[in-house]
């Protein structure tokens, strides 16, 4: 039997601790665009979603569930999986025990579990076939006949695949079949100025690169997750000379934990970790840099005292470039404890001091936005803010981080024109003092857990790489390579060696065939320039509305007011919303492989944008 959008209203419910929010943002969309009504987890909820084993916690939970008409409940964990299922089984025990459930005379209908593949296979153990289970790599469809909603009654543009991408996926799984990859061996960059010293500079690579025809740079994020900190740091130490020994890597991302981020240098006492690196010195730093040469390496910024903690890493590591994410990593998505507006201070002051140093500066921004529900110009619009805010600060070398596949719905052709609309608009500001670099990933939730599969992604998520500058044969200058294991469990450094091999292979096989005219790529140029010029001429028109009612408008306050009259929509934030009503009251879906803004059920216009964002400017002055 179906549900009935007139009839059933579907919860996502998860813990506070677990940050992951992208797959509930996501299924939402989804959800909504069936016509159905879902309740998402507020920050009161969440908490006590952690601790119903407390009477007064089980009794609101119930009465939320009543007030808002619930009729299914799916819960999401993305950590560890025994927490997971832990507290999933807490959760449905309460309902069990109240008489919620159908068979008991309640009103739910059934529940779901959303978490890594292990955390699901737990579930099913424990409950056998009585709980839906999403292991996150289902496709569209396969969700809605999950939760038991006609795929039949659902808009066509939710289902349909396209073309394109079905071309892509069939290259992946021929680059997979074939083993060929496994052959690939590391690029010698030694003729590269200074290579190898404590002072070399991470765009003398990508030039000496593009001079003699080498591959893309190289760069994977990893780390070991180890509860006792001093074992973290020396496992991480054998990976390192296993990534030196093969060669394959170019950079070195470090995935340090939430506590080194925050709290750096200060005593952790018994404080959770979370998991990630825990780096505690800058001592620590250097004894991983300097098992790593020739390899260059990079990390996270601070979450606070940003601009001290980048000249660590300039004095420890020689940083490869430095990554700010501005608005986020604050109070926004609770990863950091600035408010946007201290943040936004933070973030200038430090890139004031990247300027001085004369390294490369990455903006992690575009991504962010589309995890809260962000539409694709918003995406293009926030780099593009980062950009013009990096030249007038004095920052000589930008690194654009384009992330595919976000939200995985998106279609590749849309992608494309999502990332050549950004790239055209960030590159008009190149001159002598400002230098453009382009570096594509994969996107977090992209990859299946089953890892045939998502190997073959990872080969295609290549070959879409390439196409984002067709005409430029050194373009990306650096992938950032997000192993084939991102869904199922933590990369090992066999596995990022074979994700390297992988993406290398995909790369230099798609490069052969594109020259020698093996096969004619299976879109419409019309349709992705068309797509590109929309998004380049929207976000063309509120550059000029930001900076002719904005004073100073790259400056904290004048990027705190872009954010807060709603000029980056985030319609899935999940902390803070009552701070930010104008960035959140709108409405975003995905259609056609494209996230645009939305009303009254038709694409909002740039004129119906603008007319909304000159109101939302009276109000907060």
């Amino acid at each position: 039997m179906w549900l009935n959008p007139q009839k059933d209203k579907i919860a996502l419910l998860k813990t506070e601790i677990d940050v992951h929010t992208l797959g509930i943002s996501t299924i939402q969309e989804i959800l909504e665009e069936c016509g159905f009504t879902v309740c998402v987890a507020d920050e009161k909820l969440s908490k006590v979603l952690m601790f119903l084993g407390d009477e007064n916690n089980a009794s609101y939970f119930i009465k939320w569930l009543i007030s808002n008409k619930i009729t299914v409940v799916s819960f999401s964990y993305r950590l560890d999986p025994r927490d997971g299922v832990l507290f999933f089984k807490q959760m449905y025990n309460v309902i069990w025990q109240h008489n919620m459930l159908v068979e008991n005379g309640g009103q739910i209908k059934f529940c779901c579990f959303a978490g890594l593949p292990i955390a699901c296979q737990m579930v099913k153990m424990e409950f056998q076939e009585s709980i839906v289970v999403f292991e996150g790599d289902e496709k569209v469809i396969d969700s809605l006949k999950k939760f038991k909603i006609n795929p039949d009654k659902a808009p066509k543009s939710l289902v349909e695949i396209d073309k394109y991408d079905t071309f892509l996926e069939k290259f992946g799984s021929s680059i997979i079949n074939s083993g060929d990859y496994r052959l690939i061996s590391g690029v010698d960059r030694s003729s590269t100025r200074k290579f190898g010293t404590e002072n070399e500079f991470v765009v003398d690579r990508i030039y000496n690169g593009r001079i003699k025809g080498l591959p893309p740079l190289i760069r994977v994020h990893a780390g070991p997750y180890n509860s006792e900190r001093k074992d973290a740091i020396k496992e991480f130490i054998e990976w390192i000379k296993v990534f030196r020994n093969e060669g394959l890597l170019d950079v070195l991302s470090l995935g340090t934990s939430q506590l080194s981020q925050s709290m750096f240098g200060k005593e952790w006492g018994d404080m959770p970790n979370g998991g990630g690196l825990p780096i505690s010195s800058e001592d620590e730093y250097y004894e991983l840099y300097k098992n790593g040469h020739p390899m260059l390496f990079r990390t996270y910024a601070g979450t606070v005292n940003m601009s001290v903690l980048a000249k660590v890493h300039e004095r420890s590591m020689n940083i490869a470039w430095h990554a700010l994410s501005l608005w986020w990593f604050s109070e926004l998505d609770g990863r950091g404890p600035y408010s946007v507006l201290e943040n936004l201070e933070e973030s200038i002051k430090t890139l004031k001091y990247i300027a001085l140093s004369n390294k490369p500066y990455e903006p992690n921004v575009g991504h962010h936005f589309s995890f809260r529900g962000g539409d694709d110009i918003t995406y293009v619009l926030s780099i593009v803010l980062a950009a013009r805010l990096a030249k007038s600060i004095g920052i000589k070398d930008f690194i654009v981080q384009i992330m595919l596949n976000t939200p995985k719905q998106t279609w590749g052709i849309m992608d494309l024109a999502k990332a050549r609309a950004t790239m055209e608009l960030v590159r008009e500001l190149e001159d002598s003092n400002f230098h453009v670099f382009l570096q594509t990933r994969a996107g977090l939730d992209y990859f299946n857990h089953d890892l045939d599969k998502a190997k073959c992604q990872l080969a295609s998520v290549t070959a879409l790489m390439d196409d984002i500058e067709p005409c430029n044969n050194v373009s990306p200058d650096i992938i950032h390579v997000v192993s084939y294991s991102e869904a199922a469990f933590l990369a090992t450094p066999q596995v990022i060696n074979e994700s390297i091999r992988i993406t290398r292979r995909a790369l230099e096989c798609y490069r052969i065939m594109k020259k020698e005219k093996q096969f004619e790529l299976p879109y419409s140029a019309e349709a992705i320039y068309e797509r590109q010029i929309y998004l380049k001429n929207g976000v063309k028109a509120l550059l000029a509305l930001i900076e002719k009612e904005i004073v100073n408008p790259y400056s904290p306050e004048g990027l705190f007011q872009i954010f807060q009259a709603g000029f980056l929509p985030v319609p899935d934030l999940k902390y803070c919303r009552e701070k930010y009503p104008y960035a959140v009251n709108w409405k975003t879906k995905i259609k056609n492989g494209a996230v645009d803004c939305y009303f009254l059920e038709k694409r909002m216009s740039i004129e119906q944008r603008i007319n909304v964002l000159q109101y939302n400017l009276r109000q907060i002055r």
